[in-house]
């Protein structure tokens, strides 16, 4: 079986690389809450122009979306950040749809890999239409998904659309521990469920 491919290690020889140029590249990050956004908007900052795309159809009820996206917003302002935070417009019949006939699946499962998939084109999309360099997604950053889908699916749909997908694991290196630590020194909103209705419920919340 072959080894998996390290993906913190991926992204460093790219930082190098950048680094090595007299401009910075345009990233396009796709985030879905600002816990997991902080430490891995730490990680980014000194290597691209950023841009926070907050794209999550799929996260329920109405109200725990816009409580995520204003903490989002609420996090960038007081950490100093000068980043632009777009935010597409709310639509959960795109993930139901999407995710239809899933269910019954298992945290984890295939209705996972459907909504990585989801969010993940349409931050390609974006991308793609607004000039962007690269896109990636805070997702790696979590114990809870899987950094080997993420990055395959946003390999492909890089392909598709023409924008380099960063590779990454923002939870190596203490990420997902330095993400608790700036939660705490910016008493950040955790959320107890990834999102979803279905996460939700499988959580009892």
């Amino acid at each position: 079986m072959p080894n998996r491919i390290n993906y913190q290690l991926e992204m460093e020889k790219v930082f190098r690389q950048l680094d090595a140029g007299e401009t910075r590249p345009k990233l396009l990050l796709h985030a879905c809450c600002a816990p997991c956004s902080s430490a891995t908007l730490e990680r980014l900052a000194d290597h691209f122009e950023l841009t926070i795309l907050y794209y999550n159809p799929n996260i329920y009820p109405p109200a725990e979306y816009h409580r995520r996206e204003a903490e989002l917003e609420r996090f960038v302002e007081q950490a100093g950040y000068r980043f632009p935070v777009v935010e597409l417009p709310y639509e959960p019949r795109e993930f139901y749809d999407a995710v239809k006939g899933l269910e019954q699946e298992p945290e984890k499962g295939e209705r996972c890999t459907v909504c990585y998939r989801l969010r993940l084109e349409q931050a390609a999309r974006y991308a793609a239409q607004h000039g962007f360099d690269w896109f990636c997604t805070t997702l790696s950053i979590s114990p809870m998904k899987d950094p080997v889908r993420i990055n395959a699916l946003g390999n492909e749909l890089g392909e598709k659309y023409g924008v380099r997908f960063l590779p990454s694991e923002f939870r190596k290196k203490d990420g997902y521990k330095r993400s608790l630590e700036l939660s705490a020194q910016y008493g950040l909103y955790r959320q107890d469920y990834c999102g979803c209705v279905f996460s939700k419920e499988e959580r009892g919340v």
